[in-house]
């Protein structure tokens, strides 16, 4: 691979050789960044919604035990 690039300036191995790839490759690389974006979003609302389930059954028990104290 360096012997392809040996007698070449800098700037074909540094800006025109990645541009080229975010050109073709560009669709595949957004196409998985929103997967990864989209996996995160939901596992970040996974949490929470347990999160929130679980304060409110905790709330809620800590209120109905106090309840039955009666």
């Amino acid at each position: 691979m360096r012997a392809i690039f040996a007698g070449l300036p800098w700037w074909v191995k540094w800006v025109a050789v990645p541009v080229i790839a975010l050109v073709v490759f560009g669709g595949l690389i957004a196409t998985v960044a929103a997967i990864v974006i989209k996996l995160l979003f939901k596992a970040l609302l996974f949490v929470a919604l347990v999160g929130g389930v679980i304060y409110i059954v905790r709330k809620f028990m800590a209120g109905s035990s106090s309840r039955s104290d009666w």
